[in-house]
């Protein structure tokens, strides 16, 4: 396949996408915010679908510190008397999600480890047959980002676009970025951006609004931890629908290459 034969583009996000970090970046989260309110505040799931679901948060680190923040004001403290050290809140997260040596990929042993996967090389190999072009936007760690997406789904020299590469979403630049590289001088494809928050769907709205001339599809995946009965779906899926989805879906495999036909 060339890649004047594309027929669309599909950009994923990864957590919660690729791979469930219900047990791994979400329990890092609530391990700091305890860590950093002496033990007198754990935020639930449904406490981090909120925060989430507010679109200014799909930061873990920045939503850990705003959690740390609201336990601390309600307590009567304000947010200058904290004097909140952010690079200690980062360092104590890395461990526990990365492990003690969280610069060290080949060492790591923390939550990242244990994820488990949502899709495998082969949901990627049948993209490429379908004559999709795809890649990565996401707000993990370039080193995080790679090591599920090289070491864990097996892909080789993928597409990504990951923190600090561009900024945070829903800012759409690392999107366009994505597509920037994939898509041949020329062309105006459909893109499909699949994502599990709501500040991934509204990644998808501000695109729209700067390149209004392209077909952008926002497509909500519900996570692992959002199907664990009727009321947590319905929410979920209602939160994705109010910030822009075009379509929810149970799991990103469910996003087929002939599926994406069908819709371009």
């Amino acid at each position: 396949m060339t890649s004047n034969s594309l027929q669309a583009i599909a950009v994923f996000d990864i957590d919660g996408v690729i791979r469930d970090v219900g047990q791994s970046y979400r329990r890092a989260l609530a391990d700091t915010v305890e860590a950093f309110t002496d033990g007198q505040f754990r935020p639930t799931m449904a406490d981090i679908d909120a925060i989430k679901a507010e679109g200014s948060w799909n930061n873990d680190w920045l939503a850990s510190q705003e959690f740390i923040y609201r336990f601390w004001e309600s307590q009567g403290r304000s947010r200058a008397e904290l004097a909140l050290n952010y690079d200690e809140l980062v360092l104590f997260f890395q461990k526990r999600y990365r492990g003690p040596n969280p610069e060290d990929p080949s060492s790591w042993t923390g939550y990242i480890c244990d994820e488990p996967l949502l899709v495998d090389r082969a949901y990627f190999e049948q993209l490429t047959a379908a004559q999709m072009g795809w890649g990565f936007f996401s707000g993990a760690t370039p080193a995080s980002a790679n090591f599920v997406l090289t070491q864990r789904v097996g892909l080789i020299d993928p597409v990504l676009v990951a923190m600090n590469d561009a900024p945070e979403k829903p800012d759409p630049t690392g999107l366009q970025m994505v597509v920037d590289r994939l898509e041949p001088a020329g062309l105006q494809l459909p893109v499909i951006y699949a994502g599990d928050t709501a500040a991934d769907m509204q990644t998808v709205l501000n695109a729209r609004k700067i390149a209004p001339d392209r077909r952008w599809i926002a497509v909500g995946i519900l996570p692992p931890h959002a199907l664990v009965d009727s009321a947590t779906r319905d929410r979920y899926t209602a939160t994705l629908k109010a910030n822009g989805a075009d379509v929810v879906l149970s799991s990103v495999t469910e996003l087929t290459g002939d599926r994406i036909r069908d819709w371009h």
